[in-house]
């Protein structure tokens, strides 16, 4: 940790803050909700000991990045301004950019607009967008809530969810890490009824430390988030329609930069959102796809679930990209 440098800078129209370590070409590590560039701290040294530029943000809207209230803000062009903004302030040409949920599809929503500023993709867990051709994602969330709980839907309207996390914080990220992890299976929580509040229909965690998870990481991250309150993160799913719509024009477009990918068997993304044979389709979506990678006996906490094979692969992917 002494290494790491906290920064704060004014881009894209708000404040963002992130954390740099090391020398050399740069990486950008662009995380998703409910986390923070926490979720990679066990990356950062190692990757900055291979050699390379590591920044992980705060992405727009949490932690001790600015959270515009309008969901709109969280679109296309703001999101992928973000990490333009970001590039520029830091004097840099091009980067990769690694990501996982909502940092990576951010990414790709980069590397189809700008692939100039992409240097490669390390995608975690989300292999390509989860969209549906003939539905919105919203929409497709209200149909399934018909039936059961489904937490895109729960947090769509503004107010009820937001005040439920911000009065829960701590109940709420100690239950989320551990539904999403491979040590349950998330796909249960549909079993409980619509109306159901997303903290209701997870079940009890076990107390920590976890294998995987330490009580002063979830706590890092409980502080940030009774400071903050959801909204921000929640905003990201408010916009899934507005990012909808603006990606028509490369729906169906291979992406043209280097692609590299790591997944869990135990992801949900992977068992529901992103179709049949996920993994199988990544050539579909992608022209040049480098290597993937499945790791067993893991969930959505990749990083930390499995924090020394995500740090090895990724030096790896990072090895192959300097070559």
């Amino acid at each position: 940790m002494a290494e790491w440098m906290h920064r704060h800078a004014t881009m894209n129209g708000i404040a963002m803050h992130y954390v740099e370590q090391g020398e050399g070409p740069l990486i950008i590590l662009c995380h998703g909700f409910p986390h923070l560039w926490l979720s990679w701290h066990r990356q950062i040294p190692a990757l900055a000991a291979a050699g390379w530029r590591v920044v992980a943000p705060d992405m727009r809207g949490m932690g001790q990045t600015e959270a515009p209230a309008d969901a709109s803000a969280y679109d296309v062009d703001h999101t992928v301004g973000d990490l333009i903004g970001l590039l520029d302030h830091l004097g840099e040409e091009k980067a990769v950019f690694a990501g996982l949920d909502f940092g990576v599809f951010a990414i790709y929503d980069l590397a189809h607009r700008h692939p100039d500023r992409v240097r490669a993709v390390i995608g975690l867990e989300n292999p390509h967008f989860p969209d549906r051709p003939d539905i919105t994602p919203l929409a497709e969330a209200a149909d399934w809530a018909t039936r059961h709980f489904v937490h895109i839907d729960y947090f769509r309207p503004v107010g009820p969810a937001d005040a439920d996390l911000a009065a829960q914080p701590r109940r709420f990220l100690h239950k989320v890490f551990y539904t999403l992890s491979g040590d349950f299976h998330y796909i249960d929580i549909w079993k409980h009824p619509p109306g159901t509040t997303y903290i209701d229909a997870m079940p009890e965690p076990p107390p920590l430390p976890w294998p995987w998870l330490e009580e002063w990481e979830l706590e890092w991250l409980v502080s940030e988030y009774s400071r903050t309150g959801f909204t921000g993160g929640l905003n990201w799913y408010r916009a899934m329609d507005l990012r909808w719509h603006q990606r028509a024009p490369y729906r169906g477009l291979k992406c043209t930069v280097p692609f590299y990918f790591i997944g869990s068997e135990n992801d949900v993304d992977l068992e529901v959102w992103h179709g049949d044979g996920p993994i199988e389709a990544i050539r579909e979506h992608y022209e040049d796809v480098r290597r993937v990678e499945m790791l067993p006996k893991a969930g959505h906490m990749i990083q930390l679930e499995r924090s020394a094979d995500v740090t090895r692969l990724m030096v790896e992917f990072l090895n192959d990209i300097g070559r």
